[in-house]
């Protein structure tokens, strides 16, 4: 019986989660555990050297937990909006099969990111647990659909790039340099409610801050960041997620000819 094109692509997503995941971690000792180990050990190092210091100036709550639900969201956004536009190179030979398509390789490499930083997120969170800071996750729901969210948004972002990227291949220096400020201006090393009221309405239009305090009123008691909007973070995933998914349906047979 003929599998039906859902089914179809389902399987060849599959496929190349399994092709990537082999590629970029099979080769070392320590095999997959290596794709936790890499950002936990990176996670870690900035919790060591901004820990004290941070510790200082926030001293109503745990800097650990605090930094860890901003650094994962925008390590989500980041890697999977700048391995979105190198998905088309690194997957060229595949094309040549017609079940495989370009935007199957952003999915494959969106849940491979995913299940990484995820697995991160829960090993250093229990790890931070066991060593004595407080947190405790009530929102988990909220939790799910922030991050849910933020990871639809790097797929629209990461397909508008890749569409872009086949015409103009100057956008794959552009967008790590475009990427790059948003680590100062999503919330990432500071709290929102700690910007002037005046320009907090400008850091707000950034997807990645709703995120961002979202994860951490989701883990931290009492902890409220006012203005952020669970729904503007949908409504800006999905739009992000659209235009990218229409310029993609435009420029798929000129891609793959290319």
């Amino acid at each position: 019986m003929a599998r039906s094109g859902l089914e179809v692509q389902k399987a060849v997503i599959k496929a190349l989660f399994m092709r990537e995941i082999k590629t970029r971690f099979g080769k070392y000792r320590l095999g997959y555990l290596w794709a936790v180990l890499e950002p936990a050990a990176h996670l870690l190092i900035l919790l060591t050297i901004f820990g004290y210091i941070m510790k200082k100036t926030m001293p109503d709550i745990s800097f650990p937990v605090f930094i860890l639900n901003g650094l994962i969201p925008y390590f989500i956004f980041t890697n999977i909006s700048n391995r979105s536009i190198k998905a088309i190179d690194a997957n060229s030979g595949l094309f040549n099969y017609k079940p495989v398509k370009p935007i199957d390789t952003i999915f494959a490499r969106a849940i491979l990111e995913s299940f990484i930083y995820v697995s991160v997120y829960i090993f250093l969170m229990a790890l931070v647990g066991l060593l004595g800071e407080e947190y405790e996750v009530n929102q988990i729901i909220d939790l799910v659909m922030a991050w849910f969210c933020i990871i639809i948004f790097a797929c629209g972002v990461g397909t508008i790039f890749m569409v872009i990227g086949k015409t103009f291949r100057e956008t794959e220096k552009f967008l790590p340099i475009l990427l790059k400020p948003l680590y100062f201006i999503s919330c990432i090393m500071f709290p929102l409610h700690s910007i002037p009221e005046e320009y907090r309405k400008y850091i707000l239009i950034n997807p990645i801050v709703h995120a961002v305090e979202i994860s951490r009123e989701s883990v931290v008691a009492g902890y409220s960041s006012a203005g952020v909007s669970m729904w503007y973070l949908a409504f800006s995933s999905l739009l992000t997620f659209f235009i990218g998914i229409v310029l993609y349906e435009f420029q798929e047979e000129a891609m793959l000819t290319s």
